[in-house]
C-alpha cells in the first residue's frame, strides 16, 4: 500500500473522517476504508498519478475514470440499481497532487455469490437508460471500432512477450462480427467477486465502472464466459442465463458479437497473467486460450 498522501489526511479532516486505514489497491487506484462523521463507514478512492500506463492500456486517465464513476453511480443510484453511493469528488488543483472520490462504503458479509440473483440484477442494469456520458474505454469512437483497435493493440502486446506468437485476426473478421451491436445498454465488463459486495450471496453493489461500455448484452456475456474459468471470480455463467433470462433476452452463444467478447476479454486476461501480475503457469495458458478463440473464429469465417 503506497504512503498516505498530505493531501489524502487533509481531506480526511475536511471530511471528518477517522480510523482511515488501507481496504484495497489496483493498478491506477487505492482504497481506503474510513468511519464519517455520522458514524458510517465510507470509501476512499486515491488515484496513484494523474495519468498511468499498463499492458493492457497504455494511456490511462485517472481523473476521467474518478470523474466516470462518479457519474454512473449516481446516475444507476437514481434508477434503483445497487452501488456504492458516490458522496464527492475533489480534484486536486496541483498536478502532483491526487484526485480523491468519496463513496459510501458497502460492507460484505462474505457470502457465496448467489449467481441467478446476479443475472437478474444484470438484467436490470441492461435495461436502464445508458447515462448521457462519453466512456473512457471508447476512447472516442464507436464501440464496435473501440473493441476492434484494443483487440489488435493486445494482440500485439502479447507478440512482445510470447515467442511464436501469431500474426492478428483480421481486422474486417472483427468488425463484421460486430456489425450488428447496438449501444442501447450499460454494460459493467468487469463483473467478478472481487467488483460485487453482497449479503446472503446477492449483490448488495457492483464496484469499479472503469471498463464500463455502451453495448449489445452479449459482450456482457462474453466477458463472463471468460471470467468463468477462473474459480475465484465465483461465476456460474447457467445460472447467471438463468437469472437473467427471468426479465430479458439471453445472448445466445452464436451471437457472432459473443465471440469477440470473448476473445477481447481473454487478450486482457493473458495480459494480466504474462504482464501486470505474472503467473508462469496461467499467463502462457490463457495466451494459448486466446489464440484459439481467434483461430476457432477465423475458422468459422473461412
Amino acid at each position: 500500500m503506497s504512503e498516505r498522501s498530505t493531501e489524502l489526511d487533509s481531506l480526511a479532516e475536511r471530511w471528518g473522517l477517522s480510523s482511515l486505514e488501507p481496504a484495497g489497491r489496483g493498478l491506477e487506484f487505492s482504497v481506503y476504508r474510513a468511519q464519517g462523521r455520522d458514524g458510517q463507514p465510507v470509501a476512499v478512492r486515491l488515484a496513484h498519478r494523474r495519468f498511468d500506463s499498463n499492458a493492457n492500456d497504455p494511456q490511462v486517465d485517472t481523473r476521467a475514470l474518478l470523474l466516470q464513476e462518479y457519474e454512473i453511480a449516481r446516475h444507476l443510484a437514481a434508477h434503483g440499481l445497487p452501488v456504492a453511493e458516490a458522496r464527492e469528488l475533489v480534484l486536486a488543483d496541483e498536478p502532483a497532487s491526487p484526485d480523491v472520490l468519496l463513496s459510501a462504503y458497502v460492507p460484505d458479509d462474505g457470502s457465496d455469490l448467489d449467481s441467478f440473483a446476479l443475472g437478474k440484477l444484470l438484467a436490470r442494469l441492461h435495461q436502464v437508460p445508458p447515462p448521457g456520458l462519453k466512456l473512457v474505454a471508447s476512447e472516442g469512437v464507436p464501440t464496435a471500432s473501440a473493441i476492434t483497435a484494443r483487440i489488435r493493440r493486445r494482440w500485439a502486446e502479447i507478440g512482445h512477450l510470447v515467442d511464436d506468437w501469431p500474426g492478428p485476426p483480421d481486422a474486417s473478421l472483427i468488425a463484421g462480427r460486430l456489425a450488428g451491436l447496438t449501444e442501447d445498454s450499460l454494460l459493467h465488463l468487469d463483473v467478478r467477486s472481487d467488483n460485487i459486495r453482497r449479503r446472503q450471496g446477492r449483490a448488495v453493489a457492483l464496484l469499479d465502472w472503469s471498463n464500463a461500455l455502451l453495448g449489445s448484452p452479449s459482450l456482457e456475456f462474453g466477458r463472463l464466459v471468460e471470467y468463468a474459468r477462473y474459480p475465484e471470480n465465483e461465476l456460474d455463467v447457467a445460472a447467471v442465463r438463468s437469472g437473467y433470462a427471468r426479465t430479458a433476452t439471453v445472448p445466445p452463444d452464436s451471437d457472432p458479437s459473443l465471440s469477440v467478447g470473448r476473445l477481447d476479454a481473454a487478450l486482457m486476461l493473458a495480459l494480466v497473467f504474462l504482464s501486470e501480475a505474472p503467473d508462469p503457469n496461467r499467463g502462457p495458458a490463457a495466451a494459448d486460450h486466446a489464440r484459439e478463440l481467434a483461430l476457432r473464429m477465423s475458422a468459422r469465417h473461412t
